[in-house]
């Protein structure tokens, strides 16, 4: 036996100090290989839409009122399990309206500890008891596990279940009890939970989302591009930090960053209202905020045009000393004549829609005013100082990553960037070329380093690297040859504002193409799917979701309400069962209140994609592989306690 696996062997003696404890830990897990798989949950391109993510995270994309239909069936109404539903997602919230109007609290408390009682030994099945002992809330883990646990040596079950149940009630811990075992219900409905991509920008709360995200039991993230730029900004790279105020700003959400985050926007906003005092600033409207006043409309346009003309500026900047991101062309300052308010692209002259630029210096069009380079310090300091920003990229660094191979699903938000002939496309980085899978760790490796390097050179590569994930045509999460910012605010001809998609959204439907992808990055063709976000389906318009003969499930379906008018619904979530895929299409979510008052669940429409054959189990995934290594390891040490080369600690 080699010398390492020897010592290998012998550290793993002491977690199993004989060979009753290996013999036993084998059983234990040749026993879990044998239940059936956890539910994977994926949802993507969340876009700050907390309330609308809250809901779905409680019902498990509609798996909750699966599971209560399961144990049910028809023997409660729709209206019985509608409440239940309710109960569950929202027990606090719901037995307070309950209380309000119900006559006989006892009863109710009765009943529905019962049916939860029954959800949860349902919801619990599939589990080892020592997984569900792990997810049982502290203050009630001994009574719950013996309510869901079958009791086969006690003959009058019933008279057992009740005599718990009673002295819940008439001990008055009723309520605390029916909401830790609903969170139990909520925990236990789904596994694992997958977020492919754009938590933030758009809507008003990611930050609460980030919240969220950090408690909850099992999760990866496969970041998005306005991820990764709010990476960049947390990171101090000022082209983000533009990016992201000017976001914020334009979806009337800058509350996001000052109470949100606590960042100080007021010295840009002196800035603003001084030096575009009695400028409209007509073609910095909000988007989707019709209920702010005319006074906040003001600020906010000021502001956004502010923040929009120093990005351009960095901008520039940040391409010059970057010579290989090859976007002199999107240098646009420059091009402006502002005396005869034109600006001159690919051989034609555009008429500006704003020609009052008073920061601009024609000369040196890319250098910021001595305010404007106060103002950006300022704002590199306070993004840099933020515990709670800092806290929520550190754990999207650590949970997070630009792909992920699961179960033989390949996750990512965007697009793997291709040639016209489906071949991979060849980017340069920094003066050594990616393509592919290479490419994806490359920009993973930068993303890092732009926080973790000590090389101070490499710090600043890996800085403007969030940046050009952003925006590049070559990044996978970004996907089109421009982004059309300038010419959307400044030129009215539609034809300036096209943004030309990579070749992989025409050959997305291509098996061979789509193949070649799944092999690339090391996955089983046979049975494989890759799960996309990034690019909303436009249901209303018969787009499906479902590509390439179900090998691509692009799962953007408008969680933004920005989206929802071209999209049709607001949001697709897949949930992987072991029965197979199930796609969910999600209708507007109204309110948590209307969700509590009305008991109004998001109405969920669901596609089956795939039918597994046979059901799956825990052995078939890639949890299974690694316990079938730990099984190997622990016979290996079984071999050495018996051959007497590891002796046992008795």
């Amino acid at each position: 036996m080699k010398d390492l696996e020897l010592r290998y062997l012998e550290r793993l003696s002491d977690l199993y100090p004989t060979i009753a404890a290996a013999s036993t830990e084998i059983i234990n897990l040749q026993s879990i290989l044998n239940l059936p798989k956890g539910t994977e949950n994926f949802l993507t391109d969340i876009h700050g839409e907390h309330e609308a993510f809250s809901h779905v995270l409680k019902n498990g994309s509609g798996s909750v009122r699966r599971k209560i239909d399961d144990v049910f069936g028809n023997t409660l109404t729709k209206k019985d399990k509608q409440s239940l539903a309710t109960l569950i997602y929202y027990p606090k919230e719901k037995m307070k309206q309950v209380k309000k109007t119900e006559s006989n609290l006892e009863d109710w408390y009765k009943i529905n500890l019962f049916r939860l009682i029954e959800v949860s030994k349902r919801a619990a099945s599939k589990y080892t008891r020592s997984k569900v002992r792990k997810a049982l809330p502290k203050d009630f883990a001994y009574v719950i596990e013996e309510l869901i646990t079958e009791k086969a040596e006690i003959n009058d079950k019933e008279s057992y279940y009740n005599a718990i149940i009673s002295t819940i009630i008439n001990i008055g811990r009723a309520e605390e009890f029916i909401a830790a075992i609903s969170e139990l219900i909520q925990r236990l409905v789904v596994d694992h939970l997958h977020i492919v991509g754009d938590i933030y920008d758009r809507g008003p709360g990611p930050h609460i989302i980030m919240e969220k995200l950090m408690t909850y039991h099992s999760v990866d993230i496969q970041w998005g591009n306005h991820d990764v730029l709010w990476m960049g900004a947390a990171a101090g790279q000022r082209a983000c930090i533009a990016n992201v105020i000017r976001i914020c700003a334009r979806y009337g959400n800058l509350a996001i960053l000052e109470d949100g985050y606590g960042i100080n926007l007021l010295p840009l906003a002196t800035f603003a209202l001084r030096r575009y005092k009695g400028d409209p600033c007509a073609c910095f409207a909000l988007k989707g905020h019709e209920e702010t006043t005319a006074g906040e409309q003001d600020m906010n346009q000021k502001m956004h045009k502010a923040i929009s003309v120093i990005q351009f500026k960095i901008e520039g900047q940040v391409i010059a000393r970057n010579p290989s991101y090859k976007l002199e062309n999107r240098n646009l300052l420059d091009k402006m004549d502002l005396e005869k308010g034109i600006i001159r692209l690919d051989g034609k002259e555009y008429q500006l829609l704003d020609k009052n630029f008073p920061t601009l210096d024609p000369d040196h069009p890319y250098e910021l005013s001595e305010e404007e380079e106060d103002i950006m310090e300022r704002l590199e300091q306070a993004f840099l100082s933020c515990e709670s920003l800092q806290k929520h990229m550190r754990f999207l660094l650590t949970k997070g990553g630009l792909y992920k191979v699961y179960n033989n699903n390949l996750l990512y938000h965007g697009c793997v960037p291709l040639n016209d002939d489906g071949s991979f496309k060849v980017a340069e980085i920094y003066g050594r070329k990616y393509k592919g899978k290479a490419l994806y760790e490359a920009l993973d490796s930068y993303v890092r380093k732009g926080f973790f390097e000590i090389d101070p050179v490499e710090k600043e590569r890996g800085k403007d690297m969030m940046w050009y994930i952003w925006l590049n045509p070559n990044s996978p999460l970004f996907g089109k040859d421009k982004m059309a910012t300038f010419e959307r605010y400044f030129i009215t001809e539609p034809e300036t504002h096209v943004e030309k998609k990579n070749p992989y959204y025409f050959l997305i439907e291509n098996e061979t193409v789509m193949d070649s992808i799944l092999v690339e990055f090391g996955l089983n063709v046979e049975g494989a799917h890759i799960v996309n976000g990034h690019v909303p389906v436009k249901q209303k318009n018969g787009e499906s979701p479902v590509k390439c003969n179900g090998k691509v499930l692009v799962i953007d379906g408008g969680f933004s309400k920005a989206y929802q008018k071209q999209t049709g619904i607001a949001g697709y979530t897949l949930i992987y069962n072991s029965y197979g895929l199930l796609l969910v299409a999600h209708e507007p979510f109204e309110s948590t209140e209307a969700a509590i008052e009305k008991e109004s669940d998001i109405h969920s429409e669901s596609r089956l994609v795939q039918r597994a054959m046979v059901r799956r189990l825990v052995g078939d995934t890639d949890a299974g592989k690694e316990l079938r290594e730990q099984i190997a390891d622990l016979e290996k040490l079984l071999e050495a306690y018996r051959s007497g080369q590891i002796v046992e600690k008795l």
